[in-house]
């Protein structure tokens, strides 16, 4: 039996209790059935003058659940099924993560269409920098609903779920998330004894291997323990001197499982250490030796690095410590609290390839095929998050409307401490766009240089939500939050900022039912996202960051019209929904001044489709498909008036088919497409579009051992994954692993 278990606590059964479940209210429904004839059949009872005695009405519920269809959500903020939520929402289980052999949290997210993921710019860390939905989401990461700000790549090892939510939702997880957030749901003990192993080699250097241990305490029943271990190591596939290693650690302990109060305590580490990639540059205009290929990535084989392996290093190291308390006061009344304390440590040194002035004693710039790697990026930054949550789920009825209602609060801290660092190794040596050569001599020396940037947020939050239903076609869904906080900034070189930022976030649905299985809902809701609201950005030094740092939040609002409905018997969901979200008081830049201003008008309006589940006993998939109409209808910068928003594909689209034949085998195909998208706003620079095609194939060779082979990149298509102001990262080349599964 493999060690994995179900993301919300009514499926935290094992799969055989609930099953039993299900046969049992088989079994009950067929002798309900039954009965009247069998009653017929039997001779008559004597006469009496007693009532027959009323028995208590025996009702067994059992949610069909399918490895692509997860019911529920982890987060107690929602408590209905997925199908009936009225909202976007977007569910990648472990099965696929697990078929996919997915090791990045990227890796996972390219399930879900509409979602880019940023070049790291500007020391930025190259990390899981989001844009859902053309907004950035870059400080819109959760794990078990708590936000996770550090910038880092994520690896997917200790996860039973990723859950997406599209449109605002400032009501359920505070500021920012315009476009959406992601929560990451990691595995926590369950009650059956269960121990799970793999081991991966492949092209590019690659091995890989995981454990996955659960097992009951003996001796103190509803305890058990979980441990989930990590190692990985590979290069990059078409990539150059790209290469990272990272391994990671997650114990947990629960204690209560099956009662009506369950506490777990979990530690989470990871920690990584490679060569970042920032890809090729953009060619600079005007460019006086291919001047055709202005504004356009660099034409040069994808392969070339333009970095130096002797300075150019990424590591990271990532603690997060959860304390849960869960309280069932009975099936109508639920509490549960989650205690975080998190540390994020970053040490980037990077060479962001730039053209060098080949004409310097003319006016302007004058470029030619000269790269510079004197634009040296540099983080050496710590982010600490202490977060407490408390919600309280209760079920009533007034009338006859029933309510699923939550109620809650929340304090966050956040802190972010960067140091500034000088690299006084001298002569940082030019290479050549076509032929670049990263062992170039070159000896570096980086020391910090006395000063450093800190910021800190508090946040102070109170929430309500309610799901009503009224009858069986109707539901009306609300909510309301409320956020306060305070933000300090402090630099050697800018004075220290203050700034409180309120925000009252609220959302509305009305959802109609005509039948059990479909629905179509009519949802509203708002965001706000003040420019403190990642720590870890900081602020520039000059009157434009300054003056962005002290502006009001930006607010924007979502209209989204949509249905879901379930087939073969609510074993594939699909769904439909047309949206606008519009964001009236963007920053901006005045022309005159330099300054941030809150005038700038963006609109993104599109379609999304999806689809999850099993067609057949055979054949399962999940998959989507998302068009975005961007636009920037108002900014300080004319020539971004009426253009499509930076990073924000118009079409993209991704379908994972699983067809499972002889019993033993697998196989898998993932189709995927992302349009073209411009790297800034002023639309001068465009990645091109591109499709492409992954496969799997798996063998159960025996109960306990299975085989699968996975070649990501099927037809080795040369593309850009990532885009930049300064430069675009190229995506992985073909790349085959081959993994062996050891399940008990």
């Amino acid at each position: 039996m493999n060690a994995t278990s179900p993301s919300s606590e009514s499926l935290r059964q094992p799969r055989f209790q609930r099953e039993s479940l299900a046969f049992t209210g088989t079994l009950v429904s067929l002798g309900t059935l039954a009965a009247p004839a069998l009653a017929a059949e039997a001779p008559s009872a004597p006469a009496t003058d007693e009532k027959p005695k009323e028995l208590d009405q025996l009702v067994v519920e059992a949610e069909n659940t399918t490895l692509y269809k997860p019911e529920r959500l982890a987060s107690p903020k929602f408590q209905k099924p997925v199908e009936d939520i009225p909202q976007t929402l977007s569910v990648i289980p472990k099965e696929v993560i697990r078929e996919q052999n997915a090791t990045s949290l990227r890796d996972v997210l390219r399930n879900t269409p509409g979602i880019s993921i940023q070049a790291g710019e500007g020391g930025t860390p190259p990390g899981d920098n989001l844009s859902i939905r053309g907004f950035s989401a870059q400080s819109d990461l959760f794990v078990d609903g708590v936000r996770d700000f550090g910038g880092y790549t994520r690896d997917p090892f200790n996860l039973e779920q990723v859950e997406v939510a599209k449109g605002p939702a400032s009501t359920n997880s505070g500021r920012g998330s315009t476009g959406g957030s992601v929560n990451l749901v990691s595995k926590k003990p369950f009650a059956e004894k269960a121990y799970d192993l793999m081991l991966g080699v492949g092209t590019d250097n690659y091995f890989r291997g995981t454990a996955d241990l659960n097992q009951p305490i003996d001796g103190l029943n509803g305890a058990a323990v979980r441990l989930n271990l990590m190692y990985h190591n590979a290069d990059t596939p078409g990539r150059d001197q790209v290469t990272e290693e990272r391994w990671g650690v997650a114990p947990s302990i629960t204690f209560g499982l099956g009662t009506p109060t369950r506490f777990t305590a979990s530690y989470f580490y990871l920690s990584s250490d490679g060569i970042p990639d920032y890809g090729i540059p953009w060619v600079a205009s005007p460019n006086v030796a291919i001047p055709w290929a202005t504004d356009r990535p660099a034409p040069v084989d994808y392969d070339n690095f333009y970095g130096l392996v002797s300075r150019d290093y990424l590591k990271n190291e990532t603690h997060l410590f959860s304390a849960e308390l869960e309280h069932d006061f009975s099936d109508q009344l639920r509490l549960r609290n989650l205690t975080r304390y998190g540390v994020t440590s970053t040490d980037l040194s990077v060479t962001a390839p730039r053209f060098v002035d080949v004409l310097p004693g003319t006016p302007g710039n004058q470029y030619g095929t000269v790269i510079r790697r004197s634009d040296w990026k540099s983080r050496d930054q710590e982010d600490t998050v202490f977060a407490n949550q408390t919600d309280l789920n209760f079920d009533f009825e007034t009338g006859w409307a029933r309510h699923q209602a939550v109620a809650g609060f929340e304090v966050a801290l956040e802190r972010s401490k960067n140091y500034s660092r000088t690299d006084l190794g001298t002569g940082t040596p030019n290479t050549d766009l076509f032929y670049p050569n990263p062992f170039d001599p070159y000896f570096p020396i980086i020391v910090r240089d006395g000063t450093f940037t800190s910021a800190q947020s508090t946040t102070y939050a109170v929430y309500l939500t309610d799901s009503v239903e009224l009858g069986d076609c109707w539901q009306i869904d609300a909510g309301l939050r409320y956020d306060h906080l305070e933000s300090e900034f402090t630099s050697a070189t800018v004075p220290t900022l203050t700034k409180t930022s309120t925000g009252l976030s609220y959302r509305g649905a009305l959802t109609w039912k005509p039948t059990q299985n479909g629905n179509v809902y009519f949802g509203y809701g708002t965001s706000f996202d003040p420019s403190s609201s990642s720590p870890s950005s900081g602020v520039r030094n000059n009157a434009a960051g300054i003056t962005s740092y002290t502006t009001d939040p930006e607010e924007s609002e979502t209209l989204e019209l949509g249905t879901k409905w379930t087939f073969f018997d609510d074993r594939l969901m699909a769904t439909a929904a047309f949206f606008r979200t519009d964001k009236t008081n963007a920053r901006t830049t005045d022309p005159v001044t330099g300054n941030t201003v809150l005038t700038g008008d963006q609109r993104v309006q599109g379609l999304e489709l999806g689809v999850s589940g099993e067609v057949t006993d055979w054949w399962r998939l999940t998959g989507g498909y998302v068009f975005l109409d961007s636009e920037v209808r108002s900014s300080g910068n004319l020539a971004e008036i009426g253009n499509e928003l930076s990073n924000t594909p118009e079409q993209s689209f991704s379908l994972w088919n699983v067809f499972t034949f002889a019993e033993k085998f697998q196989a898998g195909i993932g189709t995927y497409y992302v349009d073209s998208r411009y790297s800034n706003n002023t639309n001068t620079r465009s990645a091109p579009s591109y499709w492409l095609f992954d496969a799997m194939f798996g063998w159960q060779a025996t109960e306990n051992v299975s085989v699968q082979l996975n070649v990501n990149n099927l037809f080795d298509k040369d593309y850009i994954d990532r885009v930049g102001g300064g430069h675009a990262i190229p995506g992985s080349g073909r790349t085959a692993m081959l993994s062996t599964r050891f399940s008990f």
